[in-house]
């Protein structure tokens, strides 16, 4: 067994690595490309919806209260004042989004504000003019909202809430971490080693029907066993190894497409990586198997690859559900389900709540279900009707 085995091992890994082209575009192009889109989609971002450190907010005001201009000195904001008679003017260039803001402050109104008595009437008004379609224009009026609100709350401030910018928020990095990773990688993963399994193991079943060399290896003493096993074994090392290529893009570009300036640690430990590492292995294994005994009822790889296709929206979705979930699912039960254990296993590593038990529900029935997925296999190479149909 062992030599049959590792024959049809050796022969496909031989034939894939043999193609230096294919190796390139099916291992190292994936991660690369998704390095650089996530990269360029994170700084496009930054640049789109950010602006600059040395940006200083332009505000032209109508009517500049004493009290707000002392204020703005520890803002950093830069106050023009202005007449009235210029407000329909700048309200055009601020629709031309080339100026940021306009404040119309009322008359005499700190006098206004100091005489003002709650429920005596309506009380002392001003009105902030921007354009939201402006990067630039939205960052100068929250900053000047932010400052109106304060300056109206002390007021008639009775009391503080939370005094002091830190101290109060009790989540943990790996609660940062954690709820980030385990809402986005258990989809990209499922993605990602679907798509590494789904670019070659159609060739490997339907390719080889198509050109017609299978029958060369099922007229041969091997047993189909031997055959179906081997064969699995080698695709799947060979996605593992695609998948292994996207996911290190996307961990590497992951800091600069959620913005984070590169100050994203993991705090994860060596149990949680071997965990994820079985989960993919019998992940893996499980969907090449999927994906052999759909090739194998195909007549060419471009029918394969369209039967294929369900099964890949199916997966898609399923890992779709992480990003919904408030951690893992806690029934036992539902880790005896295809593909959605795997997602729910990923998210229980990813957001640090990783059990014992469900991981081993996990991984084992995804073994069992690849070893029913060998047996159809073998079924499906011992029928003519399946292996030599036209």
């Amino acid at each position: 067994m062992k030599s049959g085995v590792f024959t049809i091992f050796r022969k496909e890994l031989a034939r894939f690595f043999g193609d230096k082209r294919m190796a390139f575009t099916t291992i190292l192009l994936p991660g690369l490309l998704i390095f650089v889109l996530y990269t360029f989609m994170g700084n496009a971002l930054t640049d789109q919806f950010t602006v600059g450190e040395d940006y200083t907010p332009a505000v032209h005001v109508v009517n500049l209260p004493e009290s707000i201009a002392a204020l703005s000195k520890d803002t950093g904001i830069e106050f023009t004042g202005v007449d009235a008679g210029e407000v329909q003017e700048l309200k055009q260039f601020i629709s031309a989004q080339s100026v940021d803001l306009l404040v119309v402050f009322p008359d005499d109104f700190d006098s206004a504000v100091s005489a003002y008595a709650p429920g005596s009437g309506p009380a002392p008004s001003v009105a902030i003019y921007y354009n939201s379609a402006s990067v630039e224009s939205q960052t100068a009026y929250s900053t000047t909202f932010a400052l109106l609100d304060a300056y109206e709350s002390t007021l008639a401030n009775k009391f503080d809430v939370n005094p002091g910018p830190t101290g109060y928020d009790l989540a943990t990095e790996e609660d940062a971490v954690g709820s980030i990773f385990a809402s986005m990688l258990p989809m990209l993963l499922m993605m990602f080693l679907f798509a590494g399994c789904m670019s070659v193991a159609p060739e490997s079943i339907a390719g080889e029907k198509e050109r017609g060399t299978i029958a060369t290896l099922l007229i041969t003493p091997l047993r189909r066993s031997h055959l179906a096993l081997g064969k699995i074994c080698a695709l799947s090392i060979i996605a593992l190894l695609a998948g292994a290529s996207s996911t290190i893009g996307t961990l590497l570009s992951l800091p600069q497409l959620m913005q984070m300036d590169g100050g994203l640690t993991v705090p994860y430990s060596a149990i949680h990586y071997l965990a994820l590492a079985l989960i993919i292995l019998s992940t893996v294994l499980l969907i090449v198997a999927a994906i052999s005994i759909i090739s194998a009822f195909a007549k060419s790889t471009k029918e394969a690859q369209t039967y294929i296709t369900p099964l890949m929206i199916m997966v898609t979705l399923i890992g779709i559900t992480a990003m919904f979930g408030n951690g893992p699912q806690q029934s036992l039960p539902l880790y005896f389900i295809p593909f959605y254990n795997t997602v729910q296993a990923m998210t229980g590593v990813f957001s640090f709540q990783m059990d014992a038990a469900k991981l081993a529900v996990t991984v084992v029935s995804n073994l069992v279900y690849t070893g029913i997925g060998v047996f159809l296999l073998t079924r499906m190479f011992n029928s003519e009707k399946v292996m030599f149909q036209r």
